[in-house]
């Protein structure tokens, strides 16, 4: 067990390497962190990439929906990393929903002649109405200052 303390708040994260040179504390909380990355991949790809609905029942044709799918995921997590890049941000502060749905807009755009580059378009200031940073939550903003705290401590 790693307790780390957060502010007045102490943290108890369970693992099953038991030596620190392996895995040191500070890793096992960030893997802790991250826990959920994989749940909102799946969530990503049934209900935005429409994968909870599959287009025939033939073994192949299953196979080719679901990889094809998850190549799209692929393609958009790239995606969402390069405009990321270009912010200077973390990719966790993208919305991998609304980069997706951004490119609706970059495409007319294109069609214009208005726009070429579709991580210049999701990254220029002028579109930040297109939501592609996710907006920190106020009830979620203490747990940011938490977080953000223990990293310091930690000098992570």
């Amino acid at each position: 067990m790693v307790e780390v303390k957060v502010g007045a708040t102490w943290r108890a994260y369970l693992t099953n390497v038991l030596d620190p040179a392996v895995l040191p504390a500070a890793d096992v909380v960030d893997r802790s962190a991250r826990r959920w990355r994989i749940e909102e991949a799946f969530l990503v790809t049934k209900r935005l990439l429409g994968l909870s609905y599959l287009w025939s029942g033939a073994h192949n044709a299953v196979a080719l929906q679901v990889w094809a799918t998850w190549l799209l995921y692929a393609v958009l997590v790239d995606l969402s990393d390069a405009v990321a890049e270009e912010l200077g941000m973390p990719l966790a502060a993208m919305s991998l929903e609304m980069c997706y749905r951004g490119l609706y807009h970059f495409t007319g755009a294109a069609a214009r002649g208005e726009a070429s580059d579709p991580v210049a378009y999701l990254a220029d200031p002028a579109n930040a109405d297109l939501g592609v940073v996710k907006r920190r939550r106020p009830d979620r903003e203490r747990a940011h200052e938490l977080r953000d705290a223990w990293r310091q401590e930690l000098n992570l």
